[in-house]
């Protein structure tokens, strides 16, 4: 009995780091294989050509006076046609100057956008449901009509719409997601900034490659995505992450999901530690509901989808319970049945890395020192925190989607 026992502990410790190196090292590199050699979609639209769909930008706001003029600039100052482009932003009871920024542009471009300030704090699924439907009724059924959600701080380049928008002449792809990118000054700014500025990057890397080996990209990054107005359902009361939800939507109905890389778009990126663990949290809540919804995507007979949905998101949602199994498991193989020299030292690493380092990591930032190494590993163990407050959070039930939204930053 007691080497049944054993080998179930044994068992489950290297499980649990599979799973993890899996998720974070392994599918990298399989994704990358199995995309080099596949081309990119070649069957677009041309800037010349009469035949764009007709083009509908939908954001929800709240509170974005320090962005929202310049996120509008860059909307209105893109290379798409204009007389294809209809921008609708509904403000989610914003209390601060962003109604009186929106109705300025509302009186300069009043045949374009469309501003519903609405009076109740309802969350950014439930504006977002409003605002489709009410761009939904302008654009008569016969045409092809895309939309794009986008955050009020994530600023356009002149072609990020086109570039996004021009994949939409293959009938198979539904969704088409950009490349965020974060300008130098935020990543300058000290704290995590550059931590996660280097995880969207590659977060951006293994989108496009699962786009290009699969058709299968698991999830937009949503500050800025476009998909087909057919494929778009309602997003449920109550859920956080509604990219991901839109998305596994498109999937559902059989469509195809990219990323462009040259959809380019900025982001500024938080540099601190405590609002992006509230982020993470809110995120973590959000997808554990998605899992709850769509978890008919991970059957086998959902083919390379179900190997990407396990592998780029599910392995890394339940990552802190990976890590947790693994510290328990190496316990007992260290100390139990006599002791055991090699998962003792095992052990000690493991301290080392979820306690110590990170410590070493807030006495060396004290001093005045900082260590990139000790950044991103703090950075990992506090996000997968984030991650399992997230969890419990989500079982404990969320009440409402209303969030406030990170503190923006001024360039």
């Amino acid at each position: 009995m007691i080497y049944d026992r054993l080998y179930m502990v044994t068992f489950l410790f290297y499980f649990s780091l599979y799973c993890l190196i899996h998720s974070y090292l392994l599918y990298p590199l399989i994704v990358k294989v199995a995309a080099s050699g596949r081309k990119h979609n070649e069957n677009i639209y041309t800037k010349e050509d009469i035949e764009l769909p007709e083009l509908s930008i939908l954001m929800s706001a709240y509170n974005e006076e320090a962005v929202i003029r310049e996120k509008l600039s860059s909307i209105f100052a893109s290379n798409y046609p204009k007389e294809k482009l209809q921008v609708y932003i509904g403000s989610d009871c914003s209390d601060d100057q962003t109604h009186s920024l929106i109705e300025a542009f509302v009186k300069k471009y009043p045949e374009q956008l469309h501003f519903y300030p609405f009076t109740e704090r309802r969350g950014k699924p439930v504006v977002i449901n409003e605002l489709v439907a009410a761009a939904a009724k302008q654009v008569p059924i016969a045409f092809e009509h895309i939309f794009i959600i986008t955050d009020a701080n994530v600023m356009f380049s002149p072609q990020t719409i086109f570039e996004l928008v021009k994949h939409f002449k293959n009938k198979e792809i539904s969704l088409v997601d950009s490349n965020i990118q974060h300008p130098p000054r935020s990543v300058g700014q000290g704290g995590i900034a550059k931590n996660e500025s280097s995880y969207i990057s590659r977060e951006v890397g293994i989108k496009h490659a699962e786009g290009r080996a699969w058709g299968r990209m698991i999830g937009p990054l949503g500050g800025c995505y476009a998909f087909r107005s057919s494929h778009f359902e309602e997003v449920p009361p109550g859920f956080l992450v509604d990219d991901f939800y839109i998305a596994m939507k498109v999937f559902e109905k059989g469509g195809f999901a990219i990323n462009e890389p040259q959809a380019i778009c900025y982001e500024d990126v938080s540099s601190s530690m405590a609002v992006e663990f509230r982020r993470k949290t809110r995120i973590s809540t959000g997808n554990f509901a998605n899992l709850a919804v769509f978890w008919r995507l991970l059957l086998p007979n959902k083919g390379w989808l179900a190997f990407a949905f396990w592998s780029h998101k599910v392995l890394r949602w339940l990552g802190p319970f990976c890590m947790a199994t693994a510290l328990i498991t190496n316990v007992l193989l260290a100390f139990l049945n006599g002791g055991n020299l090699f998962y003792q030292i095992l052990f000690l690493f493991q301290i080392c890395g979820y306690i110590g380092l990170p410590l070493l990591d807030f006495l060396t930032r004290k001093l005045g020192f900082r260590i990139s190494i000790l950044r991103y590993i703090t950075y990992f163990i506090a996000m997968n925190l984030a991650l399992l407050k997230g969890f419990f959070n989500y079982i404990k039930g969320v009440r409402n989607n209303v969030w406030q939204p990170t503190k923006r930053n001024i360039g």
